[in-house]
């Protein structure tokens, strides 16, 4: 066991000058930046714990291997969950199943209005706007199952999410072109 007069002595002046690489690695590797300062001191607090059994020769290295032990092990017991959270967790759940008919209503309900606003679309426009949104294929798929070109897919699914999208915001979900005029001058409906 070393005596506290030599413990101290080592302390001051070994350990107390590296504080502020101790302070850097601490600020890198924590994210909550209030609790640097407590976690400076509960690896001191651990240094000295541990240096009673006898000095570290090389206390750079000691101080380190301390300090990311010390914040792994933090780190671990911030993952552990508590049984009173779990339990606040689970009135959270009945608090939530309140709402749950209430947002199926309304996703059906934008679900009908999504449908209406597709069924609005010119046909080829509706196939097109079905292939790429709802079944996912890519634009070349889809031009090649339509056996359209691929500009066209593009033209075509441009106007109809734009129609789509005016349904849906309670516009009229009219297609609405260009004409040469407006897009030489810049401006576009829609």
């Amino acid at each position: 066991m070393v005596d506290d007069v030599a413990l101290s002595a080592w302390f001051q002046s070994e350990v107390i000058p590296l504080e502020p690489a101790l302070m850097a690695f601490i600020r890198r590797n924590w994210r909550v930046a209030e609790d640097i300062p407590d976690l400076r001191q509960d690896i001191y607090e651990r240094v000295l714990t541990g240096a009673k059994n006898g000095i570290p020769t090389d206390t750079r290295n000691y101080l380190f291997a301390v300090a990311r032990n010390h914040l792994i092990n933090r780190a671990k017991r911030g993952q552990i969950v508590s049984f009173e959270l779990v339990a606040d967790m689970a009135v959270m759940d009945v608090e939530i199943d309140r709402f749950r008919t209430e947002r199926q209503l309304t996703a059906r309900d934008e679900l009908r209005r999504a449908q209406a606003g597709l069924d609005r679309l010119p046909e080829k426009c509706r196939e097109v706007v079905w292939l790429r949104k709802v079944e996912g294929l890519s634009t070349r798929q889809t031009a090649e199952r339509l056996g359209i070109s691929i500009d066209t897919v593009e033209k075509q699914i441009t106007l109809g999410m734009r129609a789509l999208v005016d349904f849906m915001l309670g516009g009229s979900g009219k297609i609405v072109r260009r004409t040469s005029s407006a897009r030489q001058s810049g401006s576009e409906g829609l």
